[in-house]
């Protein structure tokens, strides 16, 4: 009943484990290259890496022996005794990684030492014998791996697009860059140059992955005890971001997640991430700590680490990043030094007290008499009273004199709860309206009004802003480009992964572009997916998303007539366009059971 597996199948159960996308393939063979002290590291991916990965290094290179048995499972260079495992100082160790890819794609290895006349090839695919034959090359080595996934037809359905695949490709490359920014690396997609990364200081390789403009917004941190040494850098609080994708642990130069760590950074910024308590903070933290007080042989991609002492340094850590925000002016501190402090009066027993202020009211002045000048309301052909009719039926006209957009019987009394939700009286109770899903359920309909009639509404820029991007983001928006402009955001290449804001729609004039775009591609990759195949309708939602989010939070009176008016000029006002209710009515009777129950 019990068999041995045979060591093609044996590899396939491993790749599961060890190959689970193009990325993974990536990383592994990154990671080789930089244990084989190549100073020179060149990637080339085709197709987001399911029909080619090539990465060619200037390492040791391996003999001909050594290149044959590298394809074996459990072949290593890296453990001899047990005691190694001990004090591992390599990415790789375990010998799993070459086989598992040669067991799910077609695999060349070229590769020479320094010392041989004649280098040596290597070729496999999945569940055939090696081929190897001497061959030119140059000293270090090159392996393709082609068409992978090809015999496992299940796992190749599963990938995702091609923008996904190659944004995960990016990660894996930043997060080994990141640890070698003494190392050469290049990334082409094709015959795009992704990336060129010249050897520099940890700063500058930080900044040149990232983009310029997290220049200005790191702070060093350094702290060294006898257990841990900590360094690297953080981000002001203003350069938080809605998603994870600028935070990193590295410990001995090895990358890793820690939900656990990640929370001695965010509560070191407690209060001070000023834009929403949904975003997280930049970082990037390196931890130098002795090999036997580590274990990074719990997950297959060994992407997750054991600490001996983890609670202690947790607390090292958070001190450390406390510390850091304090000491660059970024954390509140009370001063009790009195010089210089500002004067207040001082009243004495007996003192007249000082008189009220005077307020000038003018009892006939109406705020809704004069015409208003914002904003008109997005008809779509239909009046915009229908929707309105139901909620105020049977309310009695109020004294002052209606909108014309709104039929005699609505109210125009609106209170407005902390830029987030507008307060108005209905026929049943009371209505509660989300202005930031009225927002987006407002832009939604008419970004998609305006592709489905080719209607470009945009307002020009006095002076065009330039921005930057990283080359994934740049990839992701260039396809996208007519259809931007369709919708008022007027963007044009510039060179080099550049792009000109040469106008935005109206509703946005005035925002920081630089902010926004970055909003706007958080929102794009978490929808890349369904961008290849519902391209219209996700970019409609991101746009409006991010535009609702980066509109004024206060509103005035007539803004906010406004808003209700193109609101229920909508087909569908009730819900956003993520299916979550706009507005919710509070009946008379909750009312009364909650505030006059006594």
């Amino acid at each position: 009943m019990i068999q041995l597996l045979p060591d093609y199948i044996a590899n396939q159960i491993a790749a599961g484990e060890v190959v689970q996308r193009p990325a993974s393939v990536v990383k592994e063979l990154l990671e080789n290259a930089i244990d084989a002290g190549a100073t020179s590291i060149t990637v080339v991916v085709s197709d987001a890496g399911s029909t080619l990965i090539q990465i060619t290094d200037n390492g040791c290179g391996m003999s001909p022996s050594d290149a044959r048995m590298a394809f074996e499972r459990h072949a290593t260079s890296k453990i001899q005794h047990i005691d190694d495992l001990q004090s591992l100082h390599t990415f790789g160790f375990r010998g799993e990684a070459l086989a598992s890819i040669a067991a799910v794609a077609e695999v060349t290895l070229l590769t020479r030492r320094a010392d041989d006349e004649v280098g040596t090839q290597v070729h496999l695919m999945a569940g055939e014998p090696a081929q190897q034959t001497p061959a030119a090359a140059h000293t270090g080595t090159s392996i393709s791996v082609k068409n992978l996934f090809y015999n496992v037809p299940a796992r190749r359905k599963f990938l995702k697009s091609e923008t996904v695949e190659l944004k995960h490709i990016v990660n894996e490359f930043s997060r080994v860059a990141l640890c070698r920014p003494e190392v050469e690396m290049k990334l082409y997609d094709k015959n795009n140059e992704l990336y060129h990364l010249a050897p520099s200081t940890l700063r500058q390789r930080i900044v040149n992955l990232m983009g310029k403009n997290l220049n200005q917004q790191l702070i060093d941190v350094q702290v060294e005890t006898s257990m841990v040494n900590i360094c690297g850098f953080i981000g002001k609080p203003e350069s938080a971001r809605r998603n994870s994708g600028n935070q990193f642990f590295f410990v001995n130069r090895r990358y890793f997640r820690s939900p656990y760590l990640q929370k001695a950074i965010i509560s070191a910024y407690d209060k001070l991430l000023v834009r929403s308590p949904d975003t997280f903070p930049t970082y990037f933290i390196y931890f130098e700590i002795p090999p036997a007080n580590i274990d990074v042989n719990i997950h297959p991609a060994k992407t997750e680490i054991k600490f001996a002492d983890e609670s202690v340094i947790f607390q090292i850590l958070n001190a450390a990043v406390r510390e850091t925000l304090s000491k660059f002016a970024v954390a509140p501190s009370i001063d009790f030094n009195a010089e210089g402090a500002p004067e207040f009066p001082v009243v004495r027993k007996n003192a007249p007290m000082p008189a009220a202020p005077k307020i000038d009211i003018d009892p006939h002045f109406n705020p809704f008499e004069e015409e208003r000048k914002t904003g008109t309301a997005y008809h779509k052909g239909k009046p915009v009273d229908s929707n309105w009719e139901k909620l105020y039926e049977g309310l009695e006209a109020p004294a002052i004199a209606p909108s014309s957009c709104v039929p005699a019987t609505v109210s125009l009394s609106f209170i407005q709860v902390k830029g987030k939700y507008l307060l108005t009286p209905v026929k049943s109770g009371v209505m509660l309206i989300d202005i930031r899903r009225a927002r987006q359920r407002i832009y939604y309909e008419e970004y998609i009004h305006r592709l489905a009639n080719h209607q470009h509404a945009s307002q020009q820029q006095v002076f065009p802003e330039s921005v930057e991007l990283r080359p994934e983001d740049y990839l992701l928006l260039e396809p996208v480009f007519d259809e931007l402009r369709l919708l008022g955001y007027d963007m044009a290449p510039l060179g080099n992964h550049t792009i000109a804001i040469n106008g935005l729609p109206p509703d946005l004039a005035g925002i920081d572009v630089q902010e926004w775009i970055q909003a706007l591609l958080e929102e794009l990759h978490y929808t890349a997916a369904q961008l290849k195949e519902h391209r219209q309708t996700t970019l409609a939602v991101s746009l409006a998303k991010t535009a609702a989010g980066y509109a004024a939070e206060t509103l005035k009176p007539e803004e906010a007539q406004a808003l209700i008016d193109r609101l229920f000029a909508c087909e569908t006002p009730s819900i956003c366009p993520a299916g979550k209710p706009v507005m919710h009515i509070i009946p008379l009777e909750e009312l009364d059971k909650k505030l006059f129950k006594n």
